[in-house]
């Protein structure tokens, strides 16, 4: 160790500096020393230690990993006696819910059984659905309940009080709850189906929720029957005052009439108040006799959704319930029935058998069963509604048909006809009504239980079914008044009269049966339909859609509606081809359609009184040309013509039927009788003018309907034209009394010895003259006082014409001739027709007989 030099301090004296360092060597050599005795002392005992530690972790570890061992399987144990417990909670699944669906399925078909008993005692069996008729009868079928039996356990006689005792709504209930218990059950074995009775299992629950799916079935189907239509009629109101003191809130109620006011309403009246109701958007309090109301109680009404609740989106393949959403099929078949290719409906049944197409009278399969007995059950009570209005207006109008053959029948069924048309218009709004109905009750029960199984695996295919089981219902409806309308044209309008085309040289068979006035009245019947259609048409087809769904896709009421709207234009526009072949085919001879006496003929009062008619319905004129050619008019669209075009067809072919009836006369016997033709077309023509023309007097309130004038140039220049030229003609006729009254020329009047006394030759002279024109005029007068002219101001012109013809010439011949003798013997005979009498004579033609 290097030894350092150390500065003592002043005023010390010096130590030895060896020996202080040997001391402090000394004493950090020693130090060191114990310090490593020590320390291999501690090592020692950490050894010892650690050989320690080492032994008890060996005698510790198998202890700790026993116990870990022992924790676990005690939880194990926990978990399998708690799976133990559930699965056998869900074996005991039948047992626990059996009773309660089994009392839900015996309540549901008691409730079910007691409502078609009250449908037979009343008469109405033949409106319910399958499922209840077949309950009634006892007859075999898995959707009526009976196959269902098969399924039940049989039962002990302390239970036989609980098939007839009544459902309560906690039984209900009950048997809901129990379903979704199967249900859960039913999920719990699908995943253990390695389990060796899982599938034994799952088969009875399978069993159980398929009675229990028939139960609701039956129950919907009671209750919804039971319930009966979901219209009732309105209570009149007694008369509104004058609209002019009304306030707009009146005024919007004021197109509602009574039922015996719409029974005997006009076209004209029917149209008001449509197009008042329709421009204040309260179309459904104005249309029909009858209201909508809701007919479901309260309680039915919860039980009702507590069922939809329950079925929700489950769908069915037909033969058995997937009750699992994984079992549920990718794709799942439309509705049926379904819209045909091409997507129209046409006619399958007999006109007149109450139904226009098969697919309304097959069963809905929509494959969710709660919705099949809900649009069977309501289908028939909207069908029966339908029906039983339009049985009770042909009834009440079968009491108004005349006895046949009797006095006055043609006028009493022309009367009839238009009845008809009036009916079928509102049986229209009768149906609007009962859709309108069948919606309400559409949304109080099915509509607000769709929405919570909208994301179902099922959902897409669940919104389809709704509107197809919603379209069942109505299409029903709709089916019955296409029906109707259908029969109506083809009986009563005459449509299944075959009169063949327009402009045809032969008649199609049966065309006697059909004259020109019932054609007009069918006519008139046709466009009055269709002016109902028109204007419900459309409201009726919106309707019968569901544009909460939007599926986009076109239902079978929706194509019936379209249906009735094309069969309507189709069979109107027949019936306007019928009048115009009926005016061309009306026969040209015989006393019935050409009279003896040349007065107006019959076939003009009847165009006259069918362009009258036909006359209001413009509006439905033109929505029949817009889509059908017609033969007077080619054109379609924008391009069709107003109704003033047929009219116009309807005057030329009434004036070639003139002109070939005026025929008739020329081929009689007596040449004088030919002059008839000139008077018999001047009475038509007249009365055409009188009766259509702008300024006719004929006696019709102003405010008529039929009060039609043609306003249009070519109507009046043809009438005055074919008049004036006839009028020529008639009283040419008369210009052959002229020829006689010509002037004795002074010379040849050489006179007696006597000088008021003419020679023989000269009286000769004038004898010749009387004689000639007293025969003449007793020829031409016989011949023309058989004539007619039943107008009076017509008649009156006609004979100031003839007397214009030679009346001032034969006054002046009479006066100058008179007062000379030319007959010694015989004046009186040549002098018998003074002018005075030779007037009154005049003034006594045309008269009506």
């Amino acid at each position: 160790m290097a030894t350092a030099s150390l500065t003592l301090p002043k005023g010390l004296p010096p130590l030895p500096l060896q020996s202080t360092q040997h001391s402090h060597i000394a004493a950090l050599t020693s130090s060191l020393q114990t310090m490593s005795a020590t320390s291999h002392s501690a090592c020692s005992s950490c050894d010892g230690l650690s050989r320690r530690s080492r032994h008890l972790d060996s005698l510790t570890s198998p202890a700790s990993e026993t116990s870990a061992l022992l924790a676990l399987a005690s939880s194990n144990l926990q978990s399998t006696s708690g799976a133990l417990k559930d699965a056998r909670d869900k074996f005991d699944t039948v047992a626990d819910c059996e009773p309660a669906v089994e009392r839900l399925f015996w309540g549901a078909r008691e409730a079910c059984k007691e409502v078609a008993l009250h449908a037979e005692r009343q008469g109405r069996g033949g409106v319910l659905p399958t499922s209840m008729k077949r309950l009634v009868d006892g007859s075999s079928n898995k959707s009526g309940g009976e196959g269902t039996m098969s399924l039940l356990k049989p039962r002990q006689n302390n239970h036989e009080s609980d098939t007839t005792s009544p459902l309560t709504e906690q039984e209900l209930y009950a048997g809901a709850d129990a379903m979704e218990i199967v249900r859960d059950a039913h999920g719990y074995f699908a995943k253990r189906v390695e389990w060796r009775s899982a599938k034994e299992t799952m088969a009875d629950l399978e069993r159980v929720h398929f009675i229990g799916v028939d139960a609701m079935g039956l129950l919907v189907t009671g209750h919804l029957t039971g319930a009966g239509a979901a219209v009732r009629r309105k209570v009149d109101a007694p008369p509104a005052p004058d609209t002019n003191k009304k306030s707009p809130a009146q005024r919007r109620t004021s197109t509602r009439v009574t039922a015996a006011e719409r029974s005997e309403e006009t076209a004209s009246k029917t149209r008001d108040r449509l197009q008042e109701a329709l421009q204040n958007r309260d179309l459904m309090k104005s249309v029909g006799e009858y209201e909508e109301y809701l007919p479901l109680s309260t309680r039915v009404v919860r039980e009702l959704r507590a069922i939809f609740e329950c079925l929700g989106g489950m769908y069915s393949d037909g033969t058995s319930l997937l009750l699992s959403a994984s079992s549920v099929p990718s794709y799942i078949p439309p509705p049926e029935p379904s819209l045909p290719p091409g997507g129209k409906v046409l006619r399958t049944e007999k006109v007149g058998s109450g139904h226009y197409t098969q697919s309304t009278m097959q069963l809905l399969k929509t494959g969710f069963p709660q919705l099949d007995s809900y649009g069977e059950a309501r289908r028939s009570v909207a069908y029966a509604s339908v029906d039983g209005y339009c049985r009770q207006l042909r009834t009440a109008r079968k009491k108004l048909m005349p006895p046949e053959g009797s006095a006055g029948s043609a006028i009493a069924l022309a009367q009839i006809v238009d009845s008809a048309a009036r009916d079928a218009v509102r049986c229209i709004e009768h149906t609007m009504v009962v859709v309108s109905g069948e919606k309400s009750v559409y949304r109080c029960v099915v509509s607000p239980t769709s929405s919570n199984h909208h994301h179902d695996e099922s959902g897409p295919q669940y919104q389809r079914a709704l509107a197809g089981c919603y379209s069942f219902v109505v299409a029903a409806a709709v089916d019955r008044l296409l029906d109707l309308i259908e029969y109506t044209f083809l009986r009563e309008a005459g449509c299944s009269i075959n009169l063949g085309s327009v402009g045809d040289g032969g008649a199609g068979p049966g065309n006697s049966e059909m004259d020109i006035r019932a054609a007009g009245s069918a006519a008139a019947a046709g466009l009055r339909i269709v002016d109902g259609v028109r204007m419900l048409g459309p409201s009726l087809s919106r309707l019968c859609d569901l544009a909460s769904i939007g599926s986009g896709e076109s239902t079978i009421a929706s194509a019936l509606c379209i249906s009735l709207h094309r069969s309507t234009v189709k069979n109107c526009s027949k019936t306007l081809e019928n009048l115009a072949r009926s005016i061309q085919l009306d026969p040209l001879d015989g006393t019935k359609h050409v009279p003896t006496d040349a007065r107006v003929a019959k076939v003009s009062s009847d165009v006259v009184h069918a362009i009258r008619v036909i006359s209001p319905f413009a509006s439905a004129y033109k929505s029949v040309s817009k889509r059908r050619t017609l033969p007077w008019d080619e054109g379609m669209g924008d391009d069709a013509g107003e109704i003033d075009i047929f009219v116009r067809f309807l005057i030329k072919q009434l004036i070639v039927s003139l002109q070939g009836k005026a025929q008739n006369y020329k081929n009689e016997e007596n040449p004088d009788n030919q002059v008839k033709t000139h008077l018999f077309m001047m009475n038509n023509m007249y009365y055409l003018l009188d009766s259509l023309g702008p300024d006719g007097y004929e006696h019709i309130n102003d405010e008529s309907d039929e009060n039609y004038r043609i306003k249009a140039p070519w109507f009046q220049s043809k009438m005055n034209k074919i008049f004036e030229g006839e009028k020529a003609k008639y009283l040419a006729s008369w210009e052959v009394l002229n020829n006689h009254l010509t002037k004795v020329d002074e010379r040849e009047l050489n006179y007696k010895d006597k000088k008021d006394i003419l020679s023989l030759e000269s009286g000769r002279l004038i004898k010749s003259r009387f004689s000639g024109f007293i025969e003449d005029f007793e020829r031409v007068y016989l011949v023309h006082r058989t004539f007619t002219v039943i107008d009076p101001k017509l008649r009156e012109t006609l004979q100031d014409d003839i007397r214009n013809v030679f009346m001032a010439r034969y006054k002046a011949f009479f006066d100058r001739y008179a007062s000379i003798k030319f007959s010694k013997k015989n004046m009186e005979n040549y002098l018998k027709y003074p002018p005075n009498k030779l007037d009154g004579l005049i003034g006594q033609l045309f008269a009506s007989k």
